[in-house]
């Protein structure tokens, strides 16, 4: 007797053929814009359009189909946009967020078997071949497809193929097949299992718009009083805020607004010592009148703080507050919290240095003291408390010595809550600090263009802002002077390069400041060796006549009446420089696609010479047509020329305006 064996039944072993989707066909590769391989979000403002760009391709050649899906992060619904194929597998498309917040898009991509037959078909029918064949494919494609829709679509489908198989009019089933109408059917309902998706989305915070075009206004509360040696107030400040507004400022900004530390103060011109009577620093924030959620007695109180915050919204200014994390030695953290500071083998604490400065009335917060959960916790509720008393723009001081994950989390935490909030790092260091912190959450960011002196080296600077990788994360905003920086071409070029540097910063990107009213009367003596002001308002309250006129003034409001007045000037990444032939001058256009908006800017950066050049209109990038004449309008003079083609001449006596801020235009 033979006895069988039992066996169990073999199990199914997996394959890694299981894993891979053998039908997509289609490579998706180069997807842009995203920051670090997604690791932070792309910025852009509401109604600013974000161009997504990518490599796709497949083999053999058939034609392909691509989309870009973006929603609202949270959204249940995707928004979709083709994709348009250019040369060399190059595709873009374009969408346009319309609410704050962050977004999320991805792109795939499919052989589309229909276009590639379609296209097949015209090529057969224009040879005279017989298509009796590739109607019935064509057919049977538009029968698949008809399988897949329901209602009016699917009864066309249906229609459409039949009358493939039975027509006696190929020329008419020809038309038919390759119309835009038939297309655009399929394309709505084609299957797209075998899609190739690209693996994750990729995010977009949208920001609103005076994020991306702001004109600010640095003054000193205290300096504001009409009556010589007497402290200004915010009542005071009030006064002047017609002033500003009517030279087409949107944007105050005050220095630090709190109590100013006693201990260690210093006194005029910075000196180790202060007499009765000096202000001190208003960076060397708290004393026994406060901390960072009080105001400076002499300035007024909370209720007069909030009255300026509202008479500033009358004139459609916003007031953006300076947030600068930093102690006095009497600051109330000192006793409250002493685990958040560094203490020394003498007992004392380490006051702030950068070798060979020293700031022996600043103690900086120590970001790695054990109690860090605490620390970052109650920064955070200074912002929120600032926020709740009516700010949403805040200047933070010297962003890049203090912990990086902090700004992080603290951004991210507070514009989760309140997205209309918008950070600007003040951070002058090196490279790649200034852009890791765009890059965490900073919403603009003071920049290099206050050092680059020559046509050349801000040439290179704005391509490197605009044209490569820091256009998706990093915002600049430009100013030519601030209470701690006078460069020597303010110094020796007077009026003119006054001038010459606002055209510049207010024209090149649409971020741009200046600290006053010492740039409108052209205050520019330094202190003896260093690129600072002598007798500097830091350190002491000044007596200004706030109802001067001067030239410089008179600019900056014609400046900044024709930024509001041109969609183009509202934008920084879309520059395009010019080829001029003197390499003392600097040209370059700016052109708003929805608008149609042109601008044309040319300026000497030599403040002491007349220079003139040819210069080159980049005609192509504005869209303007080579074979008819176009007007060039001067903004700032009113004067009017009649250009024909490309190469123009120009010639700038800075004396007389360093620079042109053409309108174009063109029947």
């Amino acid at each position: 007797m033979t006895t069988k064996l039992k066996t169990k039944p073999k199990k199914k072993v997996s394959s890694p053929l299981d894993e891979i989707h053998g039908k997509q066909r289609v490579i998706l590769k180069n997807i842009n814009p995203q920051v670090d391989h997604n690791q932070f979000p792309v910025k852009r403002s509401i109604g600013e359009p974000i161009e997504v760009t990518a490599s796709i391709f497949s083999d053999s050649h058939d034609l392909l189909r691509a989309f870009v899906r973006y929603r609202k992060v949270g959204g249940r619904q995707w928004k979709e946009v083709a994709m348009t194929s250019y040369m060399n597998d190059h595709w873009a498309a374009t969408f346009t967020p319309d609410s704050l917040g962050f977004y999320e898009f991805t792109v795939y991509g499919h052989v589309d078997h229909y276009a590639s037959w379609q296209h097949g078909l015209s090529k057969k029918h224009e040879a005279g071949q017989d298509l009796s064949v590739e109607m019935l494919i064509g057919a049977e494609m538009l029968e698949t497809i008809a399988k897949n829709c329901e209602g009016n679509d699917q009864h066309r489908l249906y229609d459409i193929a039949n009358r493939f198989r039975n027509t006696f009019d190929t020329d008419g089933a020809v038309a038919t097949a390759t119309s835009e109408d038939t297309l655009a059917l399929v394309t709505k309902h084609y299957d797209r299992n075998n899609a190739t998706h690209y693996p994750t989305t990729i995010s977009v915070e949208v920001e609103r718009k005076k994020a991306l075009f702001s004109t600010w206004y640095e003054f000193f509360p205290r300096s504001t009083s009409r009556e010589r040696g007497k402290h200004g107030t915010f009542q005071t400040s009030i006064d002047i805020l017609p002033r500003i507004a009517e030279m087409g400022f949107d944007v105050v900004y005050l220095p630090p607004i709190h109590p100013i530390g006693k201990k260690h103060r210093k006194g005029l011109n910075n000196a180790l010592t202060a007499n009765p009577g000096d202000p001190g620093s208003c960076w060397a924030i708290g004393s026994d009148e406060g901390g960072h959620k009080s105001i400076h007695p002499e300035l007024g109180t909370l209720q007069d703080f909030q009255d300026f915050i509202r008479k500033a919204d009358e004139h459609d200014i916003e007031v953006a507050m300076d947030i600068a994390f930093q102690c006095a030695p009497d600051h109330p953290y000192v006793e409250e919290h002493p685990q958040w500071f560094k203490w020394r083998p003498d007992g004392t604490v380490q006051y702030a240095e950068n070798p060979p400065k020293k700031y022996q009335d600043i103690l900086p917060i120590n970001f790695e003291t054990e109690d860090w959960q605490n620390l970052w916790q109650e920064l955070k509720n200074v912002i929120t408390y600032w926020i709740d008393q009516g700010i949403k723009i805040f200047r933070v001081d010297n962003p890049h010595t203090k912990s990086f994950k902090f700004w992080e989390w603290c951004i991210k935490e507070v514009r989760t809550e309140y997205p209309e909030v918008i950070f600007l790092a003040e951070a002058f260091t090196r490279p790649r600090i200034m852009e890791w912190l765009a890059k965490i959450g900073f919403n603009q960011s003071y920049t290099y263009f206050t050092w680059r002196q020559n046509p050349y080296e801000l040439r290179e600077y704005m391509l490197e802002l605009t044209k490569g990788p820091m256009r998706d994360y990093f915002r600049p905003n430009f100013w030519p002077n601030t209470p701690d920086i006078l460069t020597p071409d303010l110094v020796h070029g007077g009026e003119p390069a006054h001038i010459m540097r606002l055209i510049l910063a207010a024209t090149l990107s649409s971020n741009y400041g200046m600290y006053g009213p010492v740039y409108e009367f052209g205050i520019n003596t330094p202190y003896p060796g260093k690129e600072e002001y002598l007798d500097s308002e830091k350190y002491e309250v000044k007596h200004w006549d706030w109802e001067a006129e001067t030239r410089i003034r008179e600019i900056i409001t014609i400046i900044n009446r024709v930024r509001k007045q041109n969609p183009a000037l509202q934008s920084t990444a879309n520059v395009v420089f010019a080829e001029i032939q003197n390499d003392q001058m600097i040209a370059y256009a700016k052109k708003d696609q929805a608008s149609g908006n042109m601008m044309f800017m040319v300026v000497n950066m030599d403040a002491y010479n007349s220079q003139s050049a040819y210069v080159k209109v980049p005609m192509y990038e504005l869209g303007l047509d080579f074979d008819k004449p176009y007007i060039v309008e001067d903004q700032i003079s009113g004067a009017q020329y009649t250009w024909h083609g490309e190469w123009n001449y120009v010639e700038l006596n800075p004396y007389q305006i360093p620079g042109h801020v053409f309108k174009v235009t063109q029947d």
